[in-house]
This record gives C-alpha cells, sequence and structure tokens, in this order.
C-alpha cells in the first residue's frame, strides 16, 4: 500500500473506507464462494443429491490441506510485507522460498497419507452407505490436485503481499470459471458423473497454480528465487507459524464440524440429511459473502487508527462496521426466511430434499443479523494484535458452543436439534464477544 493510501485510513471518513475496503474482499470471497456453489448446483441436477453428500465427505480433507496453504501464505505473507517496507529483499526471498518448501512437504505427505488410508478416511468423515462409492470417486481425484490448491492459497497471499491486489484477484476468479466450464463438459456433455465432477475441480486447481506461477517467473513479480532460499530457516519457520496458527487453528475447526456434523446426520436422517447439509453449508459459504467482506475491510481501518491512537476513529469503525454488517445480514435474514424452498430447488429435484431442507435452512439463519458483533468482535482484536483473544473469540462459536451442541440437543429434539444448534451456537458466541469487545473499548479505547 503507498504512503498516502494508508495515511488515508486515518483520515478519510470511516463509511467510505469500509466501502472502499469491503467491496474488494467482497468480490474475492463472492468468487471464491460461488466455485463451491456452482459445482454442487451441477453436481445436484446432473448427477444426484447423493452425489452432493459424497463430496460433503470430501470437503473437510480438501479444506484443511488447503488451509495448510492459507495459514502458510498469511503467516509468510506479513514476513514478506515488512521486509519488502524495509528494504530487506533477502529476507523477503528467503520466506517466499520457505513458504514452497514447506507447503510442497506438507500437503505431499497429507496426500499420500489420505490416499493410502482411503478406505478409513472416508467412512470416518461420513461417507457411508449409498455415500461411499461416488464419494471415494470423487475424493481420489481430488486428493491429487489439492497440493496444487494449497500452493494457490499460499501464492495467492503472496502476491496481496507485494501489494498486486488485481493479480489476486484474477487468480481466484480463474479457478471458479474453470470449474463452471468443465462442470458442464464433463459431467452435461460426456457424462462422466462424479469422476467428471473430480476432475473438473482439480483441474481448475492446476489452471490457478498455471497462473499464479506464471506471475512469479514474470516481470510482475518481486520475487525471483533462487535455489538456496528453498533451505528451510529455523527463525523464519517460527515467525511464519505463529502468524498462520490462528488461520490453521479456524479451519481445523471447520473440517471437524463437517466430520461430525456428517456423521451426527448420516446417523439420524441417512444420506438425505447429509445431502441437505451439503446444500445448506453451501449457503452458508455463498450467502454471508457481503457480510465476511465488512469484516476483512474493518481489518486495516481498526488497526491503523489503533495504532495511531485515534481511539475515537476505532470506536467509529467498530459500530459502522457492525451496523453495516448487521444490516447485510438482517438482508440475507429476510431472503432465506422468504425463499427457502426456491433456493433448495436450484441445487436438486430430489422430493425428499426439497420437503426437508427448507424448514432446516431457516433454523441455520435464523441469528444471522446478530452474527455481525460475533465477526467484527473477534476480528477487532486480531486487528491490535491480540492473539490469543482473536483466537479464541474467533473458536467461540464453533469449537466452544456448536460442536457440544450437536451431540447434545439431539437428545432432546432428534435431528432437529442439529439444525437448533446453528442459532444457539450464534446467539451464545455474540453473548460472550459482545462482553468482551465492550469491555475492551472501554478499558483502551478512551478519548
Amino acid at each position: 500500500m503507498k504512503p498516502n493510501q494508508s495515511a488515508a485510513l486515518g483520515t478519510d471518513s470511516i463509511g467510505s473506507l469500509l466501502i472502499k475496503q469491503a467491496v474488494p474482499a467482497s468480490i474475492g470471497i463472492l468468487v471464491m464462494s460461488l466455485n463451491i456453489l456452482v459445482d454442487t448446483i451441477f453436481v445436484g441436477n446432473w448427477i444426484g443429491s447423493i452425489a452432493i453428500a459424497a463430496i460433503n465427505v470430501v470437503l473437510p480433507v480438501s479444506f484443511f490441506i488447503a488451509a495448510l496453504g492459507m495459514a502458510i501464505g498469511i503467516g509468510g505473507s506479513s514476513i514478506i510485507s515488512r521486509a519488502l517496507g524495509a528494504d530487506n529483499k533477502e529476507r523477503a526471498l528467503k520466506t517466499f522460498g520457505n513458504q514452497i518448501t514447506v507447503t510442497l512437504l506438507l500437503t505431499t505427505a497429507m496426500v499420500v497419507f489420505g490416499l493410502v488410508f482411503i478406505n478409513e478416511i472416508i467412512p470416518a468423515f461420513g461417507g457411508k452407505g449409498d455415500i461411499f462409492e461416488p464419494a471415494k470417486i470423487y475424493y481420489r481425484i481430488v486428493l491429487y490436485g489439492v497440493p496444487l490448491l494449497a500452493l494457490c492459497m499460499m501464492g495467492n497471499n503472496v502476491i496481496r503481499a507485494e501489494g498486486k491486489p488485481k493479480f489476486a484477484m484474477i487468480a481466484m476468479i480463474i479457478p471458479s470459471v474453470g470449474n463452471l466450464l468443465l462442470d458442464y463438459i464433463l459431467i452435461n456433455l460426456l457424462d462422466m458423473g462424479m469422476a467428471g465432477a473430480a476432475w473438473a475441480t482439480t483441474i481448475s486447481y492446476g489452471l490457478c497454480f498455471l497462473y499464479v506461477l506464471w506471475f512469479f517467473l514474470s516481470d510482475k513479480s518481486e520475487l525471483k528465487i533462487s535455489l538456496p532460499h528453498f533451505g528451510l530457516d529455523l527463525p523464519i519457520l517460527k515467525e511464519m507459524s505463529a502468524l498462520g496458527f490462528v488461520t490453521l487453528a479456524r479451519q481445523a475447526v471447520v473440517s471437524v464440524t463437517y466430520l461430525l456434523m456428517n456423521n451426527i446426520l448420516f446417523n439420524i436422517g441417512g444420506e438425505a440429511s447429509v445431502a441437505a447439509y451439503g446444500i445448506i453449508g453451501r449457503m452458508l459459504m455463498f450467502a454471508l459473502f457481503p457480510v465476511l467482506g465488512v469484516t476483512q475491510g474493518f481489518l486495516p481501518i481498526a488497526g491503523f487508527n489503533y495504532g495511531a491512537h485515534k481511539f475515537p476513529r476505532v470506536r467509529e469503525s467498530i459500530n459502522k462496521a457492525i451496523l453495516y454488517a448487521g444490516g447485510l445480514g438482517l438482508f440475507i435474514f429476510a431472503l432465506i426466511m422468504i425463499f427457502p424452498e426456491e433456493i433448495v430447488s436450484v441445487f436438486t429435484n430430489d422430493a425428499d430434499i426439497l420437503s426437508e431442507t427448507p424448514h432446516y435452512m431457516r433454523w441455520v439463519f435464523a441469528a444471522t443479523p446478530i452474527i455481525a458483533i460475533q465477526l467484527i468482535g473477534s476480528a477487532y482484536f486480531q486487528a491490535i494484535g491480540k492473539a490469543v483473544p482473536a483466537l479464541l473469540l474467533t473458536l467461540t462459536r464453533q469449537g466452544f458452543f456448536f460442536i457440544p451442541l450437536i451431540f447434545i440437543l439431539p437428545h432432546y429434539f432428534g435431528e432437529l436439534g442439529v439444525w437448533i444448534s446453528f442459532p444457539a451456537a450464534d446467539i451464545l458466541s455474540t453473548i460472550v464477544t459482545g462482553y468482551f469487545l465492550n469491555r475492551e473499548i472501554r478499558k483502551t479505547l478512551k478519548d
């Protein structure tokens, strides 16, 4: 970011800054969400609802491996940004080389492990009964491409660290468009079924990787690494790991949640319930993109003004971010409550899925208008550099409340108890985050 651009974070109106920061962040999240959403719609309509359930089984594995790349990317990019700012290009190059080495080593090891224990992993993640065989087909093929996805996630963050957001956005668009076109060709035209869906996903990862590779080999990038830079450097690894741990922990909890939900729902309602969760899970990723965009846009504004001790502007940024994100959450809530049947029908024409999923979806999104407090609250602690409360509050919803609730509530309410766990966790985590956020504001954000 240029000096005059960063200075604007401390002078321009908070409202206009939030819009400027949130719009590109929202577009990036939207593009990534559309990739998964489109894949689910095509698979549900051209293969069947069991295929949605099968993909949902594989997601936790691919998400976690990709999260390694994201965590390494975020952790290393922080070092790279500061190194480039201090004109220490050698440290930036060494960090980038270490990012590539660690990403390749970890993801390749996990892929080998995943393929060796494929028959044990798929049932463990909920791939049982009729779901097992299509999940196995999808899992095997997608796993080949996951290291490429991890490298893309890592590289994308490094591109941003170089101050090239346009190229980073293109890197996110390529796999989405590629997956859409390849889904149509391989599933609809060539009738390749689950294998077609899997190859479409894997090839789209490959296209993204080729673009990222081109960027770093071209004159667009400052980071021209040589062989010595790939050698592991312990101090850099320690710093990179510490900075990336929050991201990895958050994604790990998401993967664990998918694993538990798939198994619990299969035991209660069978394949149809897992397929319903597949649809609702995609909507959670897709529908909340503007709320998450405001959260991402809020981070640099709050961080800059906190560092400049402009505490009234920090308070204003918190209030306006919650207001904007809450308003968007209310709008999303209204759409889900009014049109759940129409939304579900986009994914599948299976009568059993269509009859139950809209009701479940209403429960899952019931607390959407208040989640802005939880998201902005945890993001605030991240923005001001307080890693421990940021991590704890980030994990509050899924780790501390949601996971226990999905074990407790079904004993009293059956399958409905699983779906009630979503708004219950949202409300409880919002109360906790609101308390600590308010305490922090009163304690530190004095005039």
